[in-house]
């Protein structure tokens, strides 16, 4: 049997660049390819919902990993999506992976964006979850009440729920669920993101979403398959940015999951899970 998400082992590889990056991978399924999976703002290995990662490694070998200066990764934490790109590049690069498929939540959706077109060959297939094209109007920062969440020193569950979960009895009830599950593990937890890196990826965030309406036709370039997926009540990325991302880009499906905002892949991780397997296979 798989060991579970909250009870593998936190791992370090030093990549080319320099830096030791920490993550963990599910290993196993040998034959297909792995699906690297990059976090979202502020998040680290232990922000990732464990019953998504399982239903996911059901079929395919998983690996979570801190960026550059990112919970316990070294260096610095980059900002530019540009350079968050490289640093994940040579991740992937360090373990060995010659082509890989990618899901990016939010501000790693950017960042896997950017490493497809960027790197074409690497990635065979994309899923893209919370996410915008560059140079969308309307990006240039997240609104107030959002970064007010989020964005301060200190957040609270109920903060990180309002904004990661609709205001539904339902969808408030799955996020506190959801959390539980991501607080289950006690040993061996990943570093707490810092401040420094908070300031760093919302500066990514805010040179990402200045608006440039040519910048948009960047994602055309995209070949390989892109499943773009949102929930309907998301305030951070609103879902209208997954309408146009699927617009623009050739090879896109689409879905929008019911009564979810932000966080609908860990709030729907089975259904969500389901999706990716049928779309990466």
């Amino acid at each position: 049997m798989e060991e579970m998400y909250s009870a593998l082992p936190n791992s370090t590889v030093r990549a080319a660049n320099g830096i030791s990056y920490a993550y963990r991978d599910t290993t196993g399924h040998d034959g297909t390819l792995p699906l690297v999976l990059l976090q979202h703002f502020r998040g680290n290995l232990d922000n990732w919902d464990p019953a998504l990662i399982d239903a996911l490694a059901e079929s395919r070998r998983v690996v979570t990993f801190d960026n550059t200066g990112v919970g316990g990764s070294s260096g610095t934490t980059a900002d530019t999506i540009e350079q968050m790109a490289r640093d994940a590049i040579a991740f992937i690069d360090a373990l060995g992976l010659s082509q890989v498929d990618l899901l990016g939540f939010s501000i790693g959706s950017f960042v896997a964006q950017e490493i497809a077109l960027r790197r074409p060959a690497l990635v065979r297939r994309l899923v893209l979850a919370s996410s915008a094209p560059k140079g969308a109007a309307g990006m240039h920062g997240w609104a107030r009440d959002v970064i007010g969440a989020v964005g301060t020193p200190q957040t609270s569950p109920e903060e990180y729920l309002s904004v990661f979960f609709a205001e539904s009895a339902a969808s408030q009830q799955a996020g506190k669920e959801a959390l539980g599950r991501m607080y289950a593990r006690t040993q061996d937890r990943d570093e707490m993101t810092d401040w420094p890196t908070r300031e760093a990826q919302y500066d990514a965030v805010c040179t990402w979403g200045i608006p440039d309406h040519s910048a948009l036709e960047r994602v055309s370039a995209l070949e390989m398959p892109v499943f773009v997926a949102n929930g309907d009540s998301d305030p951070m990325i609103r879902p209208q940015y997954s309408y146009l991302l699927a617009g623009l880009i050739p090879q896109a499906r689409l879905k929008i999951y019911p009564e979810s905002a932000h966080g609908f892949l860990f709030q729907h991780h089975a259904a969500f899970a389901a999706d990716v397997t049928d779309f990466l296979s």
